[in-house]
């Protein structure tokens, strides 16, 4: 093992999941000596994120906490110090920006000293709950002082790397932030199918009367799906749950259409035709994999099944003149979101932001409105439950994991409008969509689940670029005594931006900027218009004292 000259304690201070709704800060947690493919870090930053409140609810149920299935060797992952599986306590914290203090003696890519971002979705370990690893879930994260990866984990098969190396010049939090940053742009950037899925599993389901047409019309250039399955609607209860990439139903009955839901496997998508007939009733829609299982639903009044694909979007970017909606726009993610769009330079766009908290809303205001003016673009920012919103939108980011806001955009969709469901709405659940609507006005909702690392990259250029400033983003600062403060602040949204927690920072507790004076005098003192930054970042870590 390679090691830095200074000599690591042989403890840390860590907050642990051990189960449930059972965070604890355990304050004499071993610091681990990296095994020969591993990677020892010391965590700078670490920013809290309402994906870390989803794990602390689902624990062992989460999608991301569940077993990994294949991309590795079940031995090597025996081995590896920081897997943590099912039951295992975890640590969370992904959005973290650390340090290398010491390697494995196997270790060929990553250096002592050097400094990195870490991409936390490791996409090529599928989970048994159809997701994927990922850092601060089934890996041990970083609200920890002292964190491990593994080279055979962090070196992707086509050589590709999920630490990505970063500069001396940026704070530790603008870093960090990159990685929810990265998260709103993968679900603009998102690339979309709208063909059925060469080598793929497709199952047709045509009902009494009815006659396929479009099918073939529909394959992809690539070439047609392996396997072709041809069912009526009384054989779909006998099918296997999870088992189609694509499914085309010319029918509209509901019973049937609430069957053929549970068949679709990650990634599918769901096109029916209805004929000129109409469902007639409320549809149960898995919202919750249309996030987390990227599934989507398409379909046409007519009796074509060609004509759905051709209204799938080619990605989840807003268009010229879109009248956008995004909903709980003073959270940390909303804010984004709205600074985001107003930034982006689409012409004609306007934005409309909600939220419940006037407080938020004010907040977003002062970061938001001097954008928007400078870019000539239309915000107004409301709380709904003083000034409803009636009108109708081409647009809609969602940024709370709740059913009922997906049918209420539905409602409130113009035609070809899109439907950003941002947050993750628990894998299992469904809701009640009108569907007719949906399929009559031609809206594609679609979701997204963490980033990719060239979602990272492109944020990352941007910061370092001096083209986007992340600690816009931050609200408060924690060492670990407020670490798990800071959760429940996430859990009941009292802050509006981001909180920030500086693990070597024993005893510092939860600090909302607009209180440093409280505690640290001198770093208010170098805050630019009461915005975090580098130079408040340092003179907090030289007052407060960093530990280990």
């Amino acid at each position: 093992m390679t090691a830095e000259t200074v000599t690591l304690p042989e403890t840390q201070h860590a907050v642990q999941l051990v189960g449930p709704d059972e965070l604890t800060l355990n304050t004499s947690k071993p610091v681990p000596t990296p095994g020969p493919y591993e990677i020892l870090v010391k965590v700078e930053a670490v920013g809290l994120c309402f994906s870390d409140l989803k794990l602390l609810k689902q624990f062992d149920k989460h999608v991301r906490k569940t077993e990994i299935v294949g991309g590795i060797e079940p031995d090597v992952l025996k081995g590896i110090q920081s897997f943590v599986p099912g039951t295992l306590p975890t640590v969370p914290g992904h959005e973290v920006v650390c340090r290398v203090v010491a390697v494995g003696d196997q270790v060929q890519h990553h250096k002592v000293g050097e400094r990195y971002l870490v991409q936390a979705d490791y996409r090529q370990l599928p989970t048994a709950a159809g997701s994927n690893a990922a850092f601060g879930y089934n890996f041990e994260g970083g609200l920890q002082e002292y964190t491990l990866f593994d080279e055979r984990v962090v070196i992707a098969p086509d050589g590709d790397r999920f630490l990505l190396p970063v500069g001396e010049e940026k704070s530790a939090s603008a870093v960090a932030l990159v990685e929810p940053w990265a998260c709103v742009e993968d679900s603009y950037v998102t690339s979309e199918r709208n063909t059925i899925k060469a080598g793929g599993r497709l199952l047709v389901v045509v009902a009494d009367g009815r006659e396929a047409k479009g099918v073939p019309e529909s394959y992809s250039p690539d070439g047609e799906p392996a396997e072709v399955q041809n069912v009526l609607p009384t054989d779909v209860a006998a099918l296997a749950d999870e088992g189609y990439d694509d499914i085309v139903y010319f029918g509209s009955d509901k019973a049937t259409i609430d069957g053929l839901n549970d068949k679709l496997t990650a990634g599918a998508i769901f096109n029916i035709v209805l004929g000129g007939e109409r469902i007639g009733e409320l549809v149960s829609v898995g919202v919750g994999r249309l996030h987390y299982g990227m599934t989507r639903w398409v379909g046409t009044t007519g009796d074509d099944a060609a004509e759905s694909y051709k209204h799938i979007p080619a990605d989840g970017e807003i268009r010229e003149n879109d009248k956008i909606l995004i909903v709980g726009a003073g959270g940390p993610m909303g804010q984004m979101h709205v600074i985001r769009n107003v930034c982006l330079g689409v012409p004609g766009v306007s934005v409309v932001g909600t939220d419940f908290d006037d407080p938020r809303i004010e907040s977003l205001r002062a970061k938001a409105e001097p954008m928007a003016k400078a870019n000539g673009v239309a915000l107004r920012l409301v709380n709904p439950q003083n000034e409803p919103v009636d009108e109708t939108f081409t647009y809609f980011a969602l940024m709370a994991p709740v059913g009922a806001l997906v049918a209420d955009a539905i409602q409130k969709s113009d035609d070809d409008a899109i439907i950003n469901i941002f947050a993750g709405i628990p894998a299992p659940t469904k809701h009640d969509l009108d569907v007719d609507d949906y399929i009559e006005k031609r809206c594609f909702m679609f979701g997204t689940s963490g980033s990719t690392i060239e979602d990272l990259r492109i944020v990352l250029k941007k910061v370092e670029g001096d083209q986007l400033d992340t600690d816009a983003s931050v609200d408060a600062i924690s060492g670990m005594a407020g670490a798990t403060e800071g959760i429940a602040a996430v859990e009941n949204r009292t802050m509006a931006g981001k909180i920030i927690v500086y693990p070597m920072l024993h005893d510092v507790g939860l600090i909302p900027l607009t209180e440093l004076d409280k505690h640290f005098p001198t770093v208010i003192g170098k805050l630019e218009n009461g915005k975090w930054n580098r130079e408040a970042e340092r003179e907090l870590l030289r007052v407060a004292g960093g530990n280990g």
